[in-house]
């Protein structure tokens, strides 16, 4: 009886360790059928999203911008706080850009950085603006050429990454001394 009861006691363990493994087994399977990460295309996405906001600037339109930030995105300029992008949108750039020419960015270079779900972007750029004359208001036509600085953040939702925070900053360019 002795035999009997040890034969069903080490059945039973074996039974539990089988079934413990054909568990694990199916995990470990379920975690490999996950595509890994690949950060370069994520870079690139990234990059695609930063692009379209500045061609839609140098277009000077506000088309489809909406769509690249979350609704709570928050924009910072030059030491001040626009509030939401979409506030920013209909008291600030949208507003603007109805008073330029062109606004044309050169030397543009954007560094991206990926920690799934966010990214940080750091654009750096000249821009020149040619303002048109404001007869009304007596502003003549002139040309404002800086140098600026933006860093944004994103964060991956739903497959898309969106603009979660952006600040961005100017100043003169400084001419070259010898």
């Amino acid at each position: 009886m002795k035999n009997y009861l040890k034969s069903i006691a080490l059945l039973f363990v074996a039974t539990l360790t089988l079934v413990s493994c054909i568990n694990s087994e199916k995990e470990n399977k379920q975690v490999t059928k996950e595509k890994p990460i690949d950060i370069s295309i994520e870079k690139e996405a990234v990059k695609g999203v930063m692009k379209k906001y500045k061609d839609a600037i140098q277009g000077l339109t506000t088309e489809g911008t909406l769509d690249l930030f979350t609704k709570d995105a928050m924009v910072f300029e030059s030491g001040g706080v626009e509030g939401t992008f979409s506030n920013y949108l209909e008291h600030h750039l949208g507003p603007e850009l109805h008073h330029f020419n062109s606004f044309i960015f050169s030397n543009y270079k954007a560094d991206v950085s990926v920690e799934i779900p966010f990214a940080f972007v750091t654009e750096t750029y000249i821009y020149t603006i040619d303002i048109k004359e404001n007869k009304k208001r007596k502003i003549p036509a002139r040309i404002i050429k800086k140098k600026g600085v933006a860093t944004s953040v994103l964060k991956k939702i739903d497959g898309n990454w969106k603009i979660i925070k952006t600040h961005s900053s100017s100043r003169n360019i400084r001419k070259k001394t010898h």
